[in-house]
């Protein structure tokens, strides 16, 4: 259906300014540079996680073809009919990998109710098999992915990305150290096992009148540490800024677009933003993005950090660990999970 055809909900345009407002970083000198270049990045990064909680970075090192034959695959997977994609049906996975129909997450409870996003996905994990010691301790939200059968080359393309993004998460939160005036490598002990996931996603085309009782994406915040995006040419992400207005995030080739998520803020007692967003699809067309999300090892301590609390200070958030806060998150939005927790 064309854009044109469509009918925004006034709330949901209103106040809506530049995207100039979300920085675009050039992640380069950090990956290449000496050490004061990657302090320099560090605290560019962390002005934009404290006033915005989100920025684009260039330069990142993922290869653009890698991420172009990535999304090429995820089309692949989302024209299959419906029947097909429920062979690896999230409902199926003792952790919380494989696909979702539309409407099976919810990301805006509150105003979407029971009909959830308008949008489909695949969980892809860090794929673990029956001897590896988590998966044989019973840890939650580890163990092995679902992969689509009669599907060449999909398996590949989704391991490769998802091997080149756990490798830049890794460098990003270098730089989030760097940026708390912490050692470089404060976090690199909880990133042993880390709590990773690729989500590929499918927004259809949204017809008729738009309103908050269903979006691409409901409004909220990430659950996690660091979400990398990449996104298609569509457009439809927007964020809410400081002063309470939505601004687009519009797609810039080459980059990815990352933001804080809730478990980084409270790991920082509040000082970075885990900042709400959205998606509206208005393209008139499919749109495709492609999320991934990096999180620490599932024991890690998310104890306030100690450059994050001034003497004397309280703590804003009780200590817990990665995994329970994840936990924590995914029954708040998957209703099949809280069901079978």
């Amino acid at each position: 259906m064309p854009a044109q055809t469509l009918e925004l909900d006034p709330a949901l345009v209103a106040a809506r300014v530049g995207a100039e407002q979300i920085p675009l970083i050039d992640l380069g000198p950090f990956l290449l540079g000496g050490y004061d270049e990657r302090v320099a990045v560090a605290k560019v990064i962390g002005r934009a996680a404290r006033e915005i909680g989100f920025f684009y970075i260039a330069n990142h090192g993922v290869p653009a073809a890698l991420t172009g034959r990535t999304f090429a695959e995820a089309r692949r997977f989302f024209a299959l009919p419906a029947e097909v994609k429920a062979g690896i049906a999230i409902e199926k996975s003792p952790c919380h990998r494989g696909w979702f129909a539309v409407g099976g997450e919810n990301l805006d409870p509150a105003k979407q109710k029971a009909a959830g996003d308008l949008k489909e996905g695949v969980k892809i994990g860090r794929d673990l098999g029956a001897n590896h010691p988590l998966v044989a301790a019973g840890t939650p939200l580890h163990g092995p992915n679902q992969w689509p059968d009669d599907l060449p080359g999909w398996r590949g393309a989704m391991q490769s990305y998802y091997d080149q993004m756990t490798n830049l998460g890794r460098q990003l939160m270098r730089a989030v150290a760097l940026g708390l005036d912490l050692e470089e490598c404060f976090f690199d002990p909880m990133l042993t096992e880390p709590m990773t996931t690729l989500g590929p996603l499918h927004y259809p085309p949204q017809a008729g009148r738009i309103t908050e009782s269903q979006l691409g994406a409901g409004a909220h915040t990430d659950f996690g540490c660091l979400t990398i995006l990449a996104q298609d040419a569509r457009g439809g992400l927007q964020v809410r800024n400081a002063q309470g207005q939505w601004i687009d995030a519009a797609p810039i080739p080459d980059t990815f677009v990352v933001n804080i998520g809730d478990m980084l803020a409270r790991w920082t007692n509040g000082l970075y933003a885990s900042t709400l967003h959205r998606v509206i699809n208005v393209s008139g067309a499919e749109r495709y993005s492609m999320p991934f999300f990096f999180d620490p090892n599932f024991d890690a301590d998310v104890t306030v950090l100690p450059t994050c609390l001034a003497p004397g200070e309280t703590p804003r958030f009780p200590p817990t660990t990665g995994g329970q806060h994840l936990l924590d998150m995914i029954n708040a939005t998957f209703e099949y999970h809280r069901d079978k927790a």
